[in-house]
This record gives structure tokens, sequence and C-alpha cells, in this order.
């Protein structure tokens, strides 16, 4: 018995493997927490849009800047307000206390799994369950950004976890406790406040699917629709009315006619995909984990008639089929309906046991060779890139990367060989360096990539007065108006960003974009003002991966 196998065993003590799974879960997550800048975009709308509430007391109608965000509910500015409030400065632009929602979650997450895999399928299936979606990358990717989804993703698998109960409840012929349906439609409640429908297209999917296959419904009686359905609207509708009579329904319009209806019918903000988007990207999504999702494809056709399993593929297909679909497609949709992946390739390793239970030689060879694509790419080609991209002979991310591919294979040669457990426990070992080194030191160091705070250092050392107030042209980056405050000015035209030096020419700064530079210029003579260059940034938008040239400019 090798290492791996000696691990795997080890985990079959229940406390010793909460325990285990609690340190794996940290080591995954909270490396970068406090160190990666604002990833995208939306992460910075978010904080931006929790730090205003903080900051003016409104915590109804939702705003980045003067701009109204009518695209999701407040659930998860509530939370993060909570966060910053309780943990951090709220004067401080720091984005880690926007994240504590988002890694607590994906604790949550993989508790929930391992529940629920073990009522299904069985304790080991359960705690293998856990180990796989823990380190699954989409779920590392999610739990370090001040989003929706890391969140949702785990009061999904709470009225998932309820939703479970009632089933195998039925399948043992015994009563659910008025509990358990509080805590299904309390969740189903919450998860509307989060991201309204979403969460009700997963559950109602699983339901939708237990029925198409089963013909049976009564069973749903156990969740006391009766009273469920009331308790549901008391947690979400006292903000749906007030966001409601604030905006004269302007958020219902919004919401509903631009957010989802417009997400399902075309390509939302240019995020489009072809049918089979969601199935391609499953291998790198699932990484490491998906290796074992593609060989228990087999497993979940044997086995599909057996209550659980059926569970598991009500769960899945529905909801999967929906996100192909629609006209909108985003890589972390599918995020909540990956435990249930995890769930039935744990029970497939389960089923194997020691034997070449995954020998189906042309499965394994394809799904080998596509999983190890991605395993080069995310332990050696990231810190790769951020060496190519820096320049700065920062070898450890790669040497650290070098170690996880090598895991990597030895994952490949364990299962191949029917040693499936002990490849579980080397995966996880792969993906826990592969998170230590691209989280807690390539991401960080990527200074090329991640620009604004280098715009920050600039403003702050170079800012004539403690009040000047910055305004942008061009480079109208949420990260950056995140970073300097909500007093940050987004000018439209060069016009309007000379105007802004014309009317505070002793204390006024402007941050441009190389395009509109010489137009800025141009529109600065005619008002009269000689702008001073203070200092360029040069980089890429790590958004849209174009070269960018920013200039900071003073008033004369």
């Amino acid at each position: 018995m090798n290492f791996f196998e000696r691990c795997a065993d080890a985990l079959r003590d229940r406390t010793g493997a909460a325990l285990f799974a609690l340190l794996l879960t940290l080591v995954i997550v909270l490396p970068g927490q406090a160190t990666i800048p604002p990833i995208d975009r939306d992460e910075a709308r978010f904080a931006q849009a929790t730090r205003q509430m903080v900051e003016t007391g409104d915590y109804v109608d939702i705003r980045f800047l003067d701009v109204p965000r009518h695209l999701q509910p407040a659930g998860i500015y509530w939370l993060q307000a909570a966060s910053v409030q309780a943990l951090g400065d709220t004067e401080v632009r720091a984005i880690w206390p926007h994240r504590v929602p988002s890694w607590l979650s994906a604790i949550a997450t993989v508790f929930l799994t391992w529940w629920i895999g073990g009522l299904l399928f069985g304790r080991e299936a359960g705690r293998i369950a856990a180990a796989l979606m823990g380190t699954c990358l989409i779920f590392a990717v999610e739990a370090h950004i001040a989003k929706i989804d890391s969140t949702l993703c785990a009061v999904t698998l709470l009225a998932q976890a309820a939703l479970a109960r009632a089933f195998m409840a039925r399948e043992a012929s015994q009563k659910l406790s008025p509990w358990w349906a509080a805590l299904f439609w309390s969740a189903l409640g919450f998860g509307v406040l989060l991201k309204g429908p979403v969460m009700v297209l997963v559950t109602g999917g699983t339901i939708l699917g237990l029925i198409a296959m089963e013909r049976r419904v009564k069973w749903l009686g156990l969740l006391q629709p009766l009273w469920g359905v009331p308790l549901m609207l008391l947690v979400a509708a006292p903000w749906y009315i007030a966001i409601g009579l604030a905006t004269d329904g302007q958020f219902f319009r919004t919401a509903l006619g631009y957010s989802v209806a417009g997400k399902v019918v075309g390509a939302h903000q240019n995020h489009g995909g072809p049918i089979g988007y969601h199935a391609l990207l499953f291998t790198g999504m699932f990484w490491p984990g998906s290796l074992f999702g593609l060989l228990a494809i087999p497993f979940a056709w044997i086995e599909r008639r057996t209550p659980a399993v059926r569970f598991a593929i009500a769960w899945i297909v529905p909801a999967w089929i929906v996100f192909e679909l629609s006209g909108t497609k985003l890589p972390h949709y599918t995020l909540p309906l990956l435990p249930a992946v995890a769930m039935l390739s744990a029970a497939a390793i389960q089923k194997a046991g020691d034997a070449k239970w995954f020998g189906r030689p042309r499965l394994f060879a394809a799904a080998a060779a596509l999983w190890l694509v991605f395993a080069f790419v995310l332990t050696v080609g990231v810190p790769g890139v951020r060496l190519e991209l820096q320049r700065d002979e920062a070898y450890l991310p790669l040497m650290i990367g070098v170690a996880a591919l090598f895991l990597s294979g030895l994952t490949l040669a364990l299962v191949a060989q029917g040693r499936a457990r002990a490849g579980v426990a080397a995966m996880m070992a792969a993906a826990t360096l592969t998170a230590i080194g691209n989280f807690g030191l390539t991401l960080p160091g990527l200074s090329q990539v991640f620009m604004s705070p280098r715009v920050m250092a600039l403003v702050r050392d170079a800012a004539p007065c403690p009040t000047s107030k910055l305004a942008l042209l061009e480079y109208h980056e949420p990260s950056l108006v995140f970073l300097n405050g909500s007093d940050t000015v987004l000018s439209r035209t060069p016009d309007e960003f000379a105007a802004h030096f014309a009317g505070d020419r002793a204390c006024a700064i402007g941050l441009v974009g190389e395009p509109l530079r010489a137009d800025f210029l141009t529109a600065a003579a005619k008002a009269g003002v000689t702008p001073v260059e203070l200092g360029v940034i040069e980089g890429f938008n790590h958004n849209d991966g174009d070269a960018n040239r920013l200039t900071l400019y003073r008033a004369e």
C-alpha cells in the first residue's frame, strides 16, 4: 500500500475526515484573498455598490456611482455589507472583506456536498464527493471573487439537502420533520433574494426531472407547500416590494426584461457560445475531479434506475439543458450542478473499489488526454504566462506547478491501475499545490495585468492635494472606481474631461487612455488648461486583453 492509499484509508474516520475536509478547503480558498486585486469587472461593481450601501445607509436601491444596478436583488450586497462592517474599516478600499461571504459559502458547499452525498450514496461516497467538489477549479475561482455565485451554490445546496431528505424519506416510507420543509422554503426564499429565479431553475428542474422519470408527485407533499410557499414569500417579498416602490417598478423592467429575458434569448453583454459550450468546458471547470466525472458516465447510465442516481441525474440534466440553450453563457453558470456530478463520481469510485471498474480503455484514453491538457495549462501554464509577462524571475510558482503536474500524472497512473481511491488522494495533492501556486503566488504578482492598483499607487504619490478628485476618460474600469472611491468622475467625452480640470485648477487630476489622449489635450487647450503629466502606466487590461497606456494629468 503506497502513501496515497494510506491517506485515502485515513479519511475513513469521520472526525479526521471532517477536519481534513475543512483544512483542504481552507488551503484551496484562502490563498490570495487579501493579495489578489479585484479580478473582474463584476466583482468590483458588487464591491463598490456594497460600499455605497454602507456609505449612504440605503440598503434597498443598489447603485454603482450614480447608476442604478437593477440586474440582481440585494441579498449578496447585504452579506458583503455585514462583512465589511464587521471585519474592515469602511474607509479602507480593501477587497478582502467583500470576499468573506464567498469563501465561507465555499466551506458550506463542501460540507453540504458531503452530507447530501452521504445521504444518497453512503458515508464514504459523501467524503469523496466533498473532496472532488472542494478542489475543482470553478469552485476555487468563485470562492476568490466577491460575487453571488459561491453563495448561491451554498444556498442551492441547502434547498437540495432538504429535497434529497424528503426524497429519501419517501424511499424509506418515513415521515419528514417540518424543519426540513422550513429549511427548503427558507433557502428558496433567500436564493430568490440572491439571484432571482436561477435557484428555482435548479431546484425546480430537479423536481420536474424526478416527476418525468418516476411519474410520482405525492411525495412532494412532505415539503408542506401550503405553508412553505408563504414562508418563501415572507423571506423574499419585503425587499421586492420595497425596491418596486423605490424605483416605480423600474427594477422589475430591468431585472426581468433586460437581465433575465435578455440572457435567455441573446448573448447578454457579448457572453455567448454554441450549444454544448458548458459540456466542452466541463473538463476544465471541474478539474481535477473532471477525470472521475467523465469516467463515471457509464456508471450513471447503468445505475440510472437507482433512486439516488435518479436524484443526481434530475439535479444535473434539466438545468444543464436550459443553460446550454440559453443565449448567454458564462463558465460559472453550472456551478450549482457540479456537487451532483461530484456525488455521482464518488459513487462510481466507491463502486469501483480496488478493481478496474473504470476499465473502458477508449473512454479512459480520451478522458485522460483531455484532462492532462487542462492539467498542463493550470499547473505550469499559468505561472509560465506570469513569468513571461512580468520578467521578474519568479520561478517558485513554476516549480510548484511542475510538482503539481507530476502529481497529476501520478493520478492518471493510479486510476489506470484501478486504484481509484489512491488516485483521489493524489488528485487532492495536485489541486492543493495548484491553488497555492496560482492563487497565493502567481495572481497577486500579475501587476502587468492588474493595472488599477498601480494607478492608485501613482495617484497617491502624485496627487497635488489630499482632496484631489480623480476623473477617468476611456479607462472606466470598475476596479479603479472601487479602489479610488465613490467620488470618482467618469468622463464620457474629452470636453467633459477637460472641464474637470478647468473647474479645479489647483487639485484636479485625471487619467486618460492613449486612444483619447490627443483629443483631450486639444479640448484642454480650448478650455484654457495646460495639463501637466504626472506619470504613465502601461500594461494589459485583464478584462479584454488589450494593451493599455494610461497617463495621469493634473491641471497647470
